[in-house]
């Protein structure tokens, strides 16, 4: 069966027997993804975004599944080495570090196999000069990634849009930082990264709302043109400083995008092969739900409203509704807006509540990817008309990173 004709009864037939609350991916409708994002990408590999999986097995099935996937985007330095000790290999941590002792640790990796070292990004000199003072003299060059800001500015620069990340915006900056570590001999640079969060990470069809989907489409125009020529001025200059071979840019929801720009090399993305709640609301993806949890009904306040076992699994970013995990079958349930999904039962109304008997499992799709994972120690796995597997995320090898 199609995985986009699932339907309530289906996946309660599939997990007969097994007690909510439980988390799963189904793979059919993963790999339908994968096959999304790949025509999107064109021929520009795929860099895996590990915080929005969170299983290592599931990483491995990605990774084995095509070989334009290639490396992983890691998001703490910790967990960067435990995927290191684990044999993963092609590590790129995106986010800067200030944790000594998992720097002492990478110094000893990197001066035992210094080629295949995890990389470590950076946006500045203070962090340079963090870094340095923990390497030892024995250890080896480590490698870095320049992360570029690459946010929009408009109303004559006086208004930014996108993430509050790196301070290097332009080539004068990201030469500047280049030089500085060249100059420095614990250091290798190999690698540029700029994440478009203003394009990959915002739907630019947001419901009930069409006015602000033509101001996004707008900035997002205009955003990608200003980037990919920014974008392409860092490399070139850059490059007169250190052979980059690296240049990574890119989420799920800027595949097509930022994939044509000549200057990138590689793209990344996550959040696709499980298709949260967000991103159905973007006119550029045609995914299918692949990740969801269910809770069960265990109490009904009365008619046209049930009420289920936990559910508050709540998305980072910005306070709001959208970060609501949202109810997905049956359908025609909706929380409830005084309560909303709560740290012990979420309420349920809709036409569906009346047929439904305490026990029965209400599935729900988080408004992100991976953060779901932080909430279940084991994902079950769904193929065909069955499921094939139970594997553990990484709360479920006791690894707790953020």
């Amino acid at each position: 069966m199609a995985p986009q004709r699932r339907n309530y009864a289906w996946y309660r037939k599939a997990f007969e027997g097994i007690e909510a609350p439980f988390a799963f991916v189904d793979l059919d409708a993963m790999w339908s993804n994968s096959d999304s994002m790949l025509e999107l990408a064109g021929k520009k590999p795929i860099r895996i975004a590990s915080k929005s999986i969170r299983s290592r097995p599931l990483i491995h099935r990605i990774l084995d599944r095509d070989d334009r996937y290639r490396g992983i985007m890691t998001f703490t330095l910790p967990e960067t080495l435990w995927l290191a000790e684990t044999g993963l290999e092609d590590l790129l941590l995106a986010y800067p570090t200030v944790d000594r002792e998992a720097l002492a640790q990478l110094a000893v990796r990197t001066a035992a196999r210094p080629e295949t070292a995890p990389i470590l990004t950076v946006d500045s000199t203070e962090q340079l000069d963090l870094i340095e003072s923990v390497l030892g003299s024995q250890a080896g060059p480590v490698r870095v990634c320049i992360d570029i800001d690459a946010g929009w500015w408009t109303l004559g620069d006086r208004l930014k849009v996108g993430a509050k990340r790196s301070p290097v915006h332009d080539p004068a900056d990201a030469v500047a930082l280049a030089r500085e570590i060249s100059r420095r001999d614990k250091f290798e640079l190999v690698a540029l990264l700029a994440y478009e969060s203003q394009i990959a990470g915002v739907g630019d069809r947001p419901p009930g709302n069409p006015v602000r989907g033509e101001l996004v489409r707008w900035m997002q125009r205009n955003s990608i043109g200003e980037l990919a020529a920014r974008r392409s001025a860092v490399v070139e200059a850059v490059r007169e400083v250190a052979e980059v071979e690296i240049v990574n840019g890119g989420g799920t929801g800027s595949l097509d995008t930022t994939s044509r720009e000549k200057a990138i090399t590689e793209v990344t993305a996550g959040s696709g092969f499980f298709a949260p709640a967000l991103f159905d609301h973007y006119s550029a993806l045609s995914l299918t739900p692949a990740a969801a949890f269910a809770i069960p009904v265990v109490r009904r306040p009365g008619p046209g409203i049930v009420t289920a076992l936990g559910g508050g699994y709540l998305a980072s970013g910005g306070g709001g509704r959208s970060r609501l995990p949202v109810p997905w079958l049956p359908a025609e349930l909706k929380l409830d807006r005084e309560e909303g999904a709560g740290e012990v039962q979420t309420p349920l109304s809709g036409a569906a509540a009346d047929r439904l008997a305490l026990g029965d499992p209400v599935f729900m799709r988080h408004a992100k990817a991976g953060e779901l994972c932080e909430r279940f120690d084991s994902l079950y796995l769904l193929e065909g008309d069955e499921i094939v597997d139970e594997i553990p995320t990484y709360r479920g090898e006791g690894k707790t990173f953020l």
